[in-house]
């Protein structure tokens, strides 16, 4: 089957039944060759008409291969109708083991930013992740791996609808926005996105090994409280 072997080194394993079956799908209607897709760019699930569904569907998701390493999911720790929403990258190690979001010395650099700068509490602010659970052996992000999680991000921002979006650091920011501007020229900016107000900003984990950079980063956070 020319549609299936010209296709089998383009895929990993956890979609393949969907794979399969889409393949399978073309070649019933006529289709011998088709070019190389990534089977991720599509949504393969219904859109949902809640957050709660939302929530459901990410707790539930098996888009990915971290489905099989996971020990839990992580969707996000906050109000649901914030101002503010904060998206980190991926899920830290103690953040994983303890389930919980401000945790561990970067979790807790995080909080004491956001409420020192922002003057509110975290349980007032929504935070979540780009990717929803733990990374294989702690790796960096794959793309399949964001592309998978990408649509639960999209939906989880579409229903807080919040005034402003800070992204923790340049892989957040740039999988976001697609955008290959160097990070240091569009740190601590206010930027038009999707008609959110989004702010990058310095991920704590590299405040913590440049504390110099903490007191900039709590200014550039000071333009978003000034509007609030």
């Amino acid at each position: 089957m020319k549609i299936i072997k010209n296709n089998m080194a383009h895929f990993t394993s956890y979609q393949n039944l969907i794979f399969i079956q889409n393949l399978y799908r073309l070649q019933s209607i006529g289709f011998n060759y088709i070019d190389t897709f990534n089977i991720n760019d599509k949504k393969y699930y219904d859109t949902p008409f809640s957050f709660t569904q939302l929530s459901q569907d990410v707790q539930n998701c098996h888009l990915c291969d971290l489905s099989k390493s996971r020990s839990q999911v992580m969707v996000g720790f906050g109000n649901e109708n914030a101002d503010i929403m904060v998206i980190d990258f991926n899920i830290s190690d103690i953040q994983d083991k303890n389930n919980l979001y401000y945790n561990g010395r970067t979790g807790e650099l995080l909080k004491e930013i956001l409420e020192k700068s922002l003057k509110t509490t975290v349980e007032k602010i929504y935070y979540t992740h780009s990717i929803k659970c733990k990374t294989l052996n702690f790796n960096f992000p794959s793309s399949s791996e964001w592309n998978s999680c990408k649509n639960h991000l999209y939906s989880q921002i579409n229903f807080i609808k919040p005034k402003f979006i800070i992204s923790l650091g340049e892989d957040v920011y740039k999988n976001l926005t697609s955008d290959e501007e160097n990070f240091e020229n569009i740190r601590g900016h206010l930027i038009e996105f999707n008609n959110y107000k989004l702010l990058p900003i310095y991920h704590p984990k590299h405040i913590l090994r440049n504390p110099e950079l903490k007191n900039m980063t709590l200014n550039d956070l000071k333009k978003i409280e000034s509007y609030l």
